[in-house]
């Protein structure tokens, strides 16, 4: 069956970000997540395309997730949404988001986006899960994940979050990171699973150690599968 949502990603901005909207077919409203660098080139994209932006997803609280959020206010009458973990590690002075926690829905239209609070590289990062489409921020990139060494990170958050994500998702859920930095700019969990570096820890301590002083050392982007057995 065909999807009740679209998912558009424009990459933007000297970090290779991803900004995507999520457009409800039926409707035609949708949510802009991450809305960065160039909010601009959205705003120009969603009106070519008949396109109403009410909602406002935001991954994390980094600047180069949010500093196109202003812009799309402006703009549109939206609502903006993020966990309150991540509204209180923070601090803005945000006018009246709406604040959520982990396991909450945000219809978009007629779809439905779930939000999974999922910490590590932030206290109150999340993911949007849709009908097996998954927007992961920094949380997961394809054949990588976020760093940990910035303020608010926890490479031992990390590693629960992404054994959960690993775990719990169905093995053909489509993985759309918060930035292009692989080979490919979409993966799946199960190829994701062969080739993640990080997805292939099952001690906590080595993961960390792995993130912390390892990782960065010997990987350079675009990152490409490394088979757990190597």
């Amino acid at each position: 069956m065909a999807k009740s949502y679209e998912i558009t990603a424009m990459e933007l901005g000297p970090m290779e970000n991803f900004v995507y909207l999520i457009t409800d077919v039926a409707t035609r409203q949708a949510a802009v997540v991450d809305p960065a660098w160039d909010a601009p080139q959205v705003i120009k994209y969603a009106e070519q395309h008949n396109i109403q932006i009410t909602d406002v997803l935001l991954t994390h609280s980094h600047h180069d997730h949010v500093n196109g959020v202003a812009d799309v206010l402006n703009r549109y009458d939206s609502q903006l949404h993020l966990l309150k973990h991540e509204a209180d590690f923070w601090q803005a002075e945000l006018n009246k988001p709406t604040l959520h926690y982990g396991g909450d829905n945000i219809s978009v239209g007629k779809s439905s986006v779930q939000i999974l609070h999922t910490p590590g590289h932030t206290p109150g990062s999340a993911c949007y899960l849709l009908d097996g489409d998954i927007i992961t921020g920094d949380t997961l990139f394809v054949f990588g994940c976020g760093r940990c060494d910035l303020q608010g990170g926890d490479p031992e958050q990390m590693f629960t979050t992404l054994k959960k994500i690993s775990s719990e998702l169905p093995s053909d859920t489509v993985i759309h990171p918060g930035h292009n930095y692989a080979e490919k700019n979409v993966s799946t969990v199960d190829e994701q699973l062969a080739g993640n570096p990080f997805l292939h820890f099952d001690d906590r301590e080595d993961f960390v150690e792995y993130r912390m002083h390892t990782h960065d050392k010997i990987r350079s982007t675009p990152y490409k599968a490394i088979p757990k057995n190597s």
